[in-house]
């Protein structure tokens, strides 16, 4: 007869995800899993797979829960513009509120620690990324054919620079001190839109 789990492996991923988010998937050892998680390393193993693939279903789990109020905020109806600034301000205030400076996002700390030289972790982040800026794409596109935008703005290319945008801020508040640095740089980004 199969035993049953003794935990919630739910439970389990999200403490997985908060600890990959504090530390880092360099910095964070098996030992300091089992610890965060309180089951067992064979329990681990057997219910997520190796620390790597963990990892991955963290990313995931993070990318499920984050976007939904991306689009939420990008396909109200009514004029499409409001969502968008309170996007990029959204992220400027979490990229310098002292819960989340520190941390930062977990996509863009995962892009910047592991992108380049893991292929899984480069298709995650890519995907996240291809998500926000098909919704960026679309509100931008409603935008321009409610007359909210003139008809020469590029909304595939204005969605890209925002999209670069809000990655860089997310970096830069994490790493500076000056909240006035990204609060300035997502008021100028937003004066692309008038």
């Amino acid at each position: 007869m199969a035993r049953t789990k003794e935990f919630d492996p739910d439970a389990a991923l999200q403490a997985a995800l908060e600890l990959f988010w504090e530390r880092g998937y360099e910095a964070t050892t098996m030992a300091d899993l089992v610890a965060r998680l309180g089951i067992g390393r064979a329990s681990v193993y057997a219910t997520f797979g190796s620390k790597h693939e963990l990892f991955l279903k963290a990313l995931e789990r993070y990318a499920e829960t984050m976007d939904p109020k991306i689009l939420d905020e990008l396909s109200a109806p009514g004029p499409a513009l409001p969502g968008v600034r309170a996007l990029v301000l959204r992220f400027a205030a979490e990229a310098t509120a002292d819960e989340r400076r520190l941390t930062g996002c977990f996509v863009t700390n995962s892009a910047a620690e592991l992108a380049s030289r893991d292929p899984a972790v480069e298709r995650r982040v890519a995907r996240s990324w291809e998500h926000l800026e098909t919704l960026l794409h679309g509100a931008l596109s409603r935008a321009r054919a409610q007359g909210e935008l003139p008809p020469d703005r590029d909304p595939r290319g204005l969605a890209r620079m925002l999209l670069v945008l809000l990655q860089g801020l997310r970096v830069v508040g994490k790493a500076s001190d000056d909240p006035a640095r990204v609060r300035d740089a997502a008021e100028q980004a937003l004066t692309l839109l008038d």
